[in-house]
């Protein structure tokens, strides 16, 4: 078991990686949180395989638990179900030394994450990831949200965890699908920052049908390590955390428009490849990196692309957290482990969606 430690000012705390260690939640949770409640959110098909491993684990450690189950998908994470999951946790009797569990993918994660960080002005959070994006990504450095109406995190806090703890035997469980889904936020991290982690990535692709958990630790541990030394410096995405939004602008735009139907991590990779095209296209970029980074998308069947009027895709993308009055902050490429951010209008931002929305042959 593998142990990496995130030391951010606002409250340090450890991340356990390894192979079936679900059993080491209650053990973690007791010696991080304490309180004598933990309130186990989870979803309708990550609760049958693992519910009841985790609440015994808890319960062996003198944990009360008392749980609730809530849909899959994007679009259970809104404010009527964030209401809802507040009510519940209220009803169990939780008071602010206590601990929410949140047991699945980035979904769980977020919405409970967000629930403790507002019950009685914030209780204590674990997080279990069981999908690859939430252990590379979203269950680290204290990001917390719900969608609203207009555009996908909205709402939401920082708020870091007591722990997280990686079981990568989970990964078993996912659907394939979710599995390629995610490797689009590995393979942002690996061009962020790591040319050699992106080499690896594209010369031996990942795969969910012969999971080799040692090479497998090594990347997951590897984007954590990149997400702990950038939130070190900037827990609160003031400055150099931003390059984490790489594909996010347009890829929430995508996301958005998609209804959520295609996966968060196949919208980054889109919004990767869009950024990466015009880049390109502006000489910010070879065309030999866009090329590189669309064909690695394309290799794990995430999309390039997607069918929608640059028009359109423009006014979502406007509604973003990265913007600022008529400005907005983007991350550009300028070359495989090499990326910079950089504040720009908004119509140089519809120049570059018009403009990324041609296919480089063409």
């Amino acid at each position: 078991m593998r142990v990496i430690h995130i030391g951010v000012l606002s409250k340090p705390y450890d991340v356990l990686l390894g192979k079936n260690i679900l059993n080491e939640v209650g053990p973690q949770t007791r010696k991080t949180a304490g309180g004598s409640k933990a309130f186990v959110v989870s979803n309708v098909n990550v609760d049958p395989l693992y519910g009841e491993i985790v609440n015994k684990s808890l319960r062996a450690n003198g944990y009360k638990t008392s749980s609730m189950i809530v849909g899959s998908g994007e679009t259970i994470k809104n404010m009527t179900e964030l209401a809802n999951l507040l009510e519940n946790i209220a009803a169990a009797g939780l008071t602010r030394d206590d601990v929410i569990v949140a047991l699945g993918g980035g979904v769980v994660g977020d919405l409970a994450g967000f629930a403790a960080s507002v019950y009685m002005r914030g209780c204590k959070i674990v997080q279990v990831p069981t999908s690859l994006l939430a252990m590379v990504d979203s269950s680290v450095g204290g990001k917390t949200g719900v969608d609203l109406h207009h555009g996908k995190n909205l709402a939401g806090t920082f708020f870091q965890p007591s722990t997280v703890v990686i079981s990568l035997n989970c990964l078993k469980t996912i659907p394939s699908r979710l599995f390629n889904d995610s490797i689009g936020e590995v393979l942002k991290y690996s061009i962020i920052c790591d040319k050699k982690l992106f080499h690896e990535l594209t010369e031996f692709p990942l795969s969910q049908n012969n999971l080799d958990y040692k090479r497998l630790e090594k990347i997951v541990m590897r984007c954590i390590e990149i997400k702990r030394d950038i939130v070190i410096q900037d827990e609160k995405e003031h400055g150099v955390r931003q390059i984490l939004n790489l594909g996010h602008t347009i890829g929430h735009a995508i996301e958005a428009e998609s209804n959520y139907q295609l996966g968060h991590g196949a919208c980054v990779a889109a919004g990767m490849c869009y950024i990466a095209r015009a880049c390109a296209k502006l000489g910010k970029c070879s065309f030999d990196t866009a090329n590189v980074i669309q064909n690695a998308v394309s290799a794990y069947g995430l999309p390039t692309i997607y069918k929608i009027n640059p028009e359109s895709l423009f006014k979502r993308a406007l509604i973003d957290k990265k913007r600022h009055k008529n400005m907005i902050n983007v991350v550009l490429i300028k070359s495989i482990g090499s990326v910079e951010v950089r504040p720009i209008s908004l119509q140089e931002l519809r120049e570059i969606i018009l403009v990324s929305s041609i296919p480089l042959e063409e």
